[in-house]
């Protein structure tokens, strides 16, 4: 199927774990605009797709760099005057810290990462997505806010999911459908930082995950 007749889906964090994942698992259905920083990886995504009859579009690049989500999304009009899916898995996660000594890089990065980031994308692809008859847009909520040790990745991501809901409300009756994911616990990279000594063997991987989630779409 060519990719201007197939849905068209932005996938961020599209290098590994759920991101990749959820990529994968919307080959065929959708052409993936498959967003990361680690060109190696992309390659490998694209791999798979292409072995699932699927096709992409790879684009590696940082997208808190200034100007790089208006280029995405300006591009995406350009070739397809609409985006039907934006899948947001993108995320930084910062050392586990006492909340009074979080790096100030780390809080820098989580800040322009989990939030900031989140606010640019629903910015540039709202009006995109309202140019489809089914757009919807999809994050994940692990915000943990509040929990010790957590409170930069803890506060961010509450951010994130604060914009997330906002942005669903505001779209119920209008569009376009925002829907936040609660994923139970994988065996990611993420993941591993937080909980170095954990049994990985007893998570859901990503791919079961993403799975499920592309079915209900």
């Amino acid at each position: 199927m060519h990719a201007d007749t197939q849905g068209i889906a932005l996938v961020t964090g599209a290098s590994r774990g759920l991101g990749f994942a959820m990529a994968e698992a919307l080959a065929g259905r959708f052409h993936i605009l498959a967003v990361a920083r680690t060109v190696g990886a992309l390659e490998e995504l694209d791999d798979r797709i292409k072995a699932r009859g699927g096709s992409a579009t790879l684009a590696p690049v940082d997208l808190t760099e200034p100007g790089a989500v208006a280029h995405i999304c300006r591009s995406i009009f350009d070739r397809w005057g609409r985006l039907d899916l934006l899948v947001h898995a993108a995320i930084h996660a910062a050392p586990l810290s006492p909340t009074g000594h979080i790096d100030a890089k780390d809080w820098a990065r989580s800040v322009a990462v989990n939030a900031t980031l989140t606010h640019e994308l629903i910015a540039g692809t709202d009006p995109l997505l309202r140019q489809s008859e089914r757009g919807t847009a999809v994050f994940f909520d692990d915000a943990r806010a509040g929990q010790k040790f957590f409170g930069a990745y803890g506060a961010t991501k509450a951010a994130q999911m604060a914009l997330a809901r906002s942005w669903q409300a505001e779209g119920a009756r209008t569009g376009p459908r925002v829907l936040v994911e609660t994923p139970p616990p994988m065996p990611t990279a993420t993941r591993a930082r937080f909980f170095p000594g954990e049994d990985r063997g007893t998570l859901t991987s990503p791919a079961t995950v993403a799975a499920g989630i592309a079915a209900r779409l």
